[in-house]
């Protein structure tokens, strides 16, 4: 990275906002995530994989819970990956890979990790892509390592239910958007391209993404990962956390 951003903490502080309005709960799953990283490794500190790691949210807490862990953020996106850089310094490695290319692994440093995380990032990749990305990611972990991948994943047995606490979420994401309590992804990422540090950045990720990335979402049941999980070779796979419509599933190596 050429230069560091001067107010770093201004935009970490505004991806969190932006964030939290879209998951209220966003913070419970980010602990109970660390809390499981913390009973596989004894409390000992880890060597972690921030996987599709944005701003170095996961990457952050991480160091906060266990501050002499060896912590590893790997992303595509300029703009988020110069905010993590920023943010994390010489606490972090920041690797720049697509996890759309079987080869991302090459870009890691030296293997193998404690556990992987990640947080509402893989739903854009299509099926086969994560179904081949989990037995990836189980390669880059010691035995007895953890992966754990937080995202929207409804439950198949609550379709009503399901449907009226996203209607609910909506309605209250949308009152907070029209009294100015969040930005919205939209308006986030406007105001990442109005900043003179972020500009380029910005400019160079519609080069990589030049078409909306939300038309791709692909977000199927819990069932589905659990499943898919085990069949990319996870000797345990089964959900460590759940709020409303969103879950966190873990495998163990």
């Amino acid at each position: 990275m050429s230069a560091y951003l001067t107010n770093h903490r201004e935009w970490q502080e505004s991806w969190d906002r932006q964030q939290a309005a879209f998951m209220p709960d966003r913070e419970e799953r980010f602990a109970a995530m660390l809390e499981a990283v913390a009973a596989v490794t004894g409390g000992e500190a880890p060597r972690l994989l921030d996987l599709a790691g944005g701003t170095g949210t996961i990457s952050l807490r991480t160091l906060a819970r266990f501050p002499d862990a060896q912590v590893t953020v790997l992303d595509q996106d300029p703009v988020l990956l110069t905010i993590a850089g920023s943010s994390l310094r010489d606490r972090a490695t920041v690797v720049d890979a697509d996890l759309g290319d079987p080869g991302w692994r090459a870009k890691l440093p030296a293997e193998p990790f404690d556990a992987v995380l990640t947080a509402t990032a893989l739903h854009w990749l299509p099926a086969e892509r994560v179904a081949a990305l989990y037995a990836e990611i189980r390669e880059v972990l010691r035995p007895g390592g953890l992966f754990v991948n937080a995202d929207h994943m409804t439950d198949e047995g609550l379709p009503e239910l399901s449907r009226q606490l996203l209607d609910h979420a909506r309605a209250r994401r949308e009152a907070r958007y029209a009294t100015g309590a969040a930005t919205s992804w939209p308006q986030w990422w406007a105001l990442a391209a109005a900043d003179g540090q972020l500009a380029p950045k910005a400019a160079e990720r519609q080069r990589i993404y030049p078409s909306d990335q939300h038309s791709q979402e692909w977000t199927p049941p819990v069932s589905w990962h659990v499943e898919t999980l085990r069949a990319a070779g996870f000797r345990e796979a089964g959900i460590l956390w759940r709020g409303g419509t969103d879950a966190a599933v873990a495998g163990l190596r």
